[in-house]
């Protein structure tokens, strides 16, 4: 069970009800109204207690558990212990994501505006906004319906926010416009200079970045991320983006819709990345370069030349999985044989 202290709990709700909001069926047997009070994990659920199984590894865990019910892949529901009543989906992950989303929801925008705020008389804010102490907003700023401003966050001059965002604890946005119900988590920074400048042996001269930041609707930005704005196009992130935290985007960067970008990560700029693309954990990618839709980028690779749509890259410099992988095993076939010359030589 979730802390009390710190999550409040809605509900209860029914097996049926559950069911509808998160695209699963009731099998066949089950009660459909069945009453359900929380989430919990296949280990401690008990009474009242919803529960899933989304990797066969704990298929153990999910045939000795005492959940009242779980959600489940078809496949996999003769695993289930006796009296247990299942929801059953092809995604069981998602359709228990959607029922914990129901138990646990977002709270709600106050429309409390703290006295201890620091809002221009010409930012513009919309109904039910709510804004924390030690808020600072600038002139001409656009907040938009039910927004929430945590503590001590910077909204620059004639920024735009979309309705039902979420702007974390201590972080600044400038020269940005950002949709609705994206997810800013706290210290992250968008819309600074990208580091853009030409090198002189003289003196390094800097190069005004006169672009900005667009971020597209279901956006999340995690803690600590940075975001350049562009040079003179626009540093992009497209709808649905999942932006894990200390992640570093350089200016001019378009990413597509529904990217997931891991932690550590760094996109150079100028690097475009088609829909769906992942970019795994303190993984690296230059500038000027295409990754193409749906390719995935393994935690720690460098990536120095384009990607096709679909590809696995693997290592650096970057290659392709089979490729990569091959050429760990040849590496690893020749250590071994100089391992084995070398007992020779000592009288192994």
């Amino acid at each position: 069970m979730a802390d009390p202290r710190f999550f409040d709990r809605a509900g209860p709700f029914t097996l049926a009800a559950l069911a509808a909001l998160s695209g699963a069926e009731v099998v066949p047997g089950a009660a459909p109204d069945l009453l359900l009070h929380d989430v919990a994990p296949l280990d401690g659920a008990g009474e009242g207690q919803l529960s899933f199984l989304d990797n066969r590894k704990y298929l153990d865990a999910f045939s000795a558990s005492k959940a009242a019910a779980c959600v489940v892949h078809p496949a996999l529901a003769d695993k289930a212990p006796a009296g247990m009543a299942l929801l059953l989906s092809k995604k069981p992950y998602r359709s228990y994501a959607l029922c914990a989303q129901a138990f646990y929801p977002l709270p709600q925008a106050s429309g409390v505006i703290s006295p201890a705020a620091h809002v221009d008389a010409t930012a513009v804010l919309g109904q039910g906004v709510e804004i924390a102490a030690g808020v600072v907003v600038e002139a001409g700023a656009v907040i938009g319906d039910r927004v929430r401003i945590a503590p001590n966050a910077v909204i620059g001059r004639n920024v735009q926010i979309g309705a039902d965002t979420i702007i974390g604890a201590c972080a600044s946005l400038s020269h940005c416009i950002i949709g609705a119900r994206v997810m800013i988590y706290p210290g992250a920074r968008i819309g600074q200079d990208g580091f853009g400048f030409a090198m002189d042996i003289d003196r390094h001269v800097r190069v005004p970045q006169l672009g900005r930041v667009i971020i597209e609707d279901d956006v999340e930005v995690g803690a600590n991320v940075t975001i350049d704005r562009g040079a003179g196009p626009d540093t992009l992130i497209g709808r649905g983006c999942m932006i894990d935290n200390l992640v570093q985007i350089g200016h001019n960067v378009q990413l597509g819709a529904g990217c997931v970008i891991v932690a550590q990560s760094g996109i150079s700029g100028s690097t475009r990345f088609g829909h769906h693309a992942v970019l795994a954990a303190q993984a690296g990618v230059a500038g000027h370069l295409t990754i193409g839709a749906g390719a995935r980028i393994a935690a720690q690779s460098g990536v120095m030349r384009d990607v096709e749509p679909g590809t696995e890259v693997f290592g650096t410099p970057a290659l392709p999985k089979r490729q990569y992988f091959r050429q760990v095993a040849m590496m690893g076939r020749l250590v071994r044989g100089k391992s084995g010359q070398g007992d020779e030589r000592d009288g192994g």
